[in-house]
């Protein structure tokens, strides 16, 4: 049965920022809907969303595969509703050179970096557009605006997230779907209780928290002043 908080559905789940996003749009007293391929770190972020109080559930999907995304989404409505917010956080790292990449590889990494965020964002967008509001938040990374050498198989399926995210917002806009790509510049590092790194120590690496707190604010925005892009960088990196 569907719940009657709003439910925040988040693609990509890690001990990292989909554990903080997880957390922080949970504390608002949204319902979340974890999508991952497995539950290696879904069911930590469940157990810890429930200590707090809150509500989540997990649910089976590879979203580079279309069947998979449309048999999760449909899952997700029946128990949670019709997400208010969608979160696309899947990253896939394919670092080689053009020479090194197999065709495989590549194709995958674009699959899980770009296409990915087209076929979650097709199952959420009629619903928001019925009800004349909604969320959506792509993560990005560098590789969304610089394609380095032997970062083809990242830069590619970025820049074409970024491309996805600018031309979803000028479309649905209009309808009162708000659309945003939030560049991560640099590292993230991991919400644990161990001790920090000496680049954690050093502030040369994103707080997972911190992140999130972003988000949360993108989503609040009035629409009078919406944002598309967002660069976010701890403050020794350089650019």
């Amino acid at each position: 049965m569907a719940s009657d908080q709003p439910c925040a559905c988040i693609v990509g789940v890690g001990p990292g920022l989909g554990a903080a996003l997880a957390e922080r749009f949970g504390r608002e007293g949204h319902t979340i809907a974890l999508l991952s391929r497995s539950t290696r770190h879904r069911d930590a972020i469940i157990k810890q969303i429930t200590a707090q109080g809150g509500s989540a559930l997990g649910y089976e999907c590879d979203a580079t595969n279309p069947a998979s995304v449309a048999v999760a989404f449909a899952h997700v409505r029946k128990t949670l509703g019709d997400p208010a917010v969608l979160i696309y956080n899947v990253g896939s790292f394919a670092a080689g050179g053009l020479m090194e990449l197999d065709p495989g590889t590549f194709e995958n990494a674009w699959r899980a970096n770009c296409y990915g965020g087209f076929l979650c964002a097709r199952e959420v967008v009629p619903a928001m557009k019925a009800r004349g509001r909604g969320t959506l938040l792509f993560t990005g990374a560098t590789a969304s605006k610089r394609g380095s050498a032997r970062f083809s198989g990242l830069a590619v399926g970025k820049f074409g997230l970024r491309a996805l995210a600018q031309s979803l917002a000028r479309e649905f806009a209009p309808d009162g779907i708000h659309v945003a790509h939030v560049v991560i510049d640099g590292h993230i590092g991991r919400e644990t209780a161990r001790e920090p790194t000496p680049d954690e120590a050093a502030g040369k690496v994103l707080a997972p928290r911190a992140i999130a707190e972003t988000y949360w604010q993108i989503h609040c925005q009035d629409r009078s002043a919406w944002t598309l892009e967002l660069d976010l960088r701890p403050y020794p990196e350089h650019f």
